[in-house]
């Protein structure tokens, strides 16, 4: 197969840290907060900004509290599960990596007794319709980035519960829309959809999330780092600026770049339209392709940021497991050597595949000059494993 002419402007499709914003350059942030206490006024007023950007953003109810956390959306996610959990049974959902991280949380580290488990393999969904979010509190993943698996829409939530619903949202926020209405605990980072640097993440409280964290004492102790109440009282400070450990302040300065960008271009509806044509970009050339599908075959659950790919070629399927790994690596690499699509293999625990990453920042231009480069490499490495 000929090698393809053009090139993408900006081969990064990492699922993590994403590409940055169109036209990105690291001398258009602000340095007068460097080395400076992160508790002093001006770099204090930066970070609530963050916070204010992003909620008027991502339009989260004037009633909900939004923090900036440590360790990125794990972090965040840990304090979540950390906090709330065991006042009552525990519906966990689970179908990809990051779902079943959450689940060993709560088995073995947490240990709760009353606790119910969802799974289903990478590319699917579990029975939505079989969770009671009701009575029960629900632990889940908005979109599954390591499996390119979405939940469809809020639509399977009780709008009137009793327990609250945790979403690890970090590859959803900014691209997919969210209905606040039926999520209490939001999580997610700044290196997903919005391109920003790592180690940080956010986490957006409901009233009744609030409500829990003061009323109810989790039975296991709660490392400093986690703590969002004090004196059964929730620590405001946190969503007004003030952060539990020392932030990167340019990294602080790197994520307004990508919120004022944001606003620019048209705010949420621009970047869930940005990514949707990503996807679509995508289905239309695997439509035509006759080596390669996604992994979800569901259309309304496929991912428009996360989006993860399988191989269906005879030949390549008719390999073992450990071959098929070391066909999409050599795939990988010459993408690499040539610098036009890095960092595209699927994720280690995923099966054998590509990943590439649909978020707002990723031009589908982009996309569309990689999938001559993708039909390049396959046909290569096939007729290298054939020779």
């Amino acid at each position: 197969m000929t090698e393809p002419r053009n090139k993408p402007q900006n081969p990064n499709f990492s699922s993590g840290p994403t590409a940055k914003r169109p036209g990105w350059s690291l001398d258009q942030l602000s340095t007068e907060n460097l080395g400076r206490s992160h508790r002093a006024k001006g770099p204090k007023s930066s970070l609530k900004m963050v916070i204010d950007l992003s909620k008027r953003l991502l339009r989260i109810p004037a009633d909900y509290r939004l923090g900036i956390v440590p360790a990125s959306d794990t972090g965040a996610f840990e304090m979540a599960m950390w906090n709330v959990l065991g006042a009552r049974g525990v519906d966990v959902l689970s179908w990809e990596s990051f779902g079943a991280g959450w689940k060993t949380d709560v088995e073995k580290q947490l240990k709760i007794k009353d606790v119910r488990y969802f799974e289903a393999p990478y590319g699917e969904l579990p029975n939505l319709l079989d969770v009671d979010s009701v009575n029960r509190d629900v632990v889940f993943t908005w979109n599954g980035t390591t499996s390119g698996a979405k939940v469809p829409n809020g639509d399977w939530i009780a709008e009137h519960r009793s327990g609250l619903t945790l979403c690890d949202a970090t590859s959803a926020t900014f691209a997919m829309e969210l209905p606040w209405e039926k999520l209490d605990i939001v999580t997610w980072s700044w290196q997903k959809v919005m391109g920003g640097e790592g180690a940080h993440g956010m986490i957006a409280l409901s009233p009744r999330a609030v409500q829990r964290l003061e009323t109810y004492t989790p039975q296991w102790p709660l490392p400093k780092i986690f703590r969002l109440t004090k004196g059964s009282a929730l620590m405001e400070d946190i969503f007004e600026g003030a952060t539990i450990n020392t932030p990167s302040m340019l990294a602080v300065e790197d994520q307004l770049d990508a919120l004022r960008w944001a606003e620019r271009i048209g705010g949420l509806d621009a970047l869930i339209e940005r990514s949707q044509n990503n996807l679509a970009t995508i289905r239309s050339w695997v439509s035509d392709s006759s080596w390669v599908d996604f992994l979800t075959e569901t259309p309304e659950h496929q991912s428009s940021t996360a989006i993860c790919l399988k191989v269906s070629h005879p030949q390549f399927l008719a390999l073992d497991i450990e071959a098929q790994r070391q066909f999409i690596k050599s795939m990988t690499t010459e993408l690499d050597a040539k610098q036009v699509g890095f960092d595209v293999g699927a994720y280690r625990d995923a099966p054998p595949g590509l990943r590439l990453w649909g978020g707002a920042t990723v031009e589908a231009s982009d996309l569309q000059t990689l999938t001559a480069w993708l039909d390049w490499s396959f046909h290569k490495v096939l007729e290298n494993h054939l020779a």
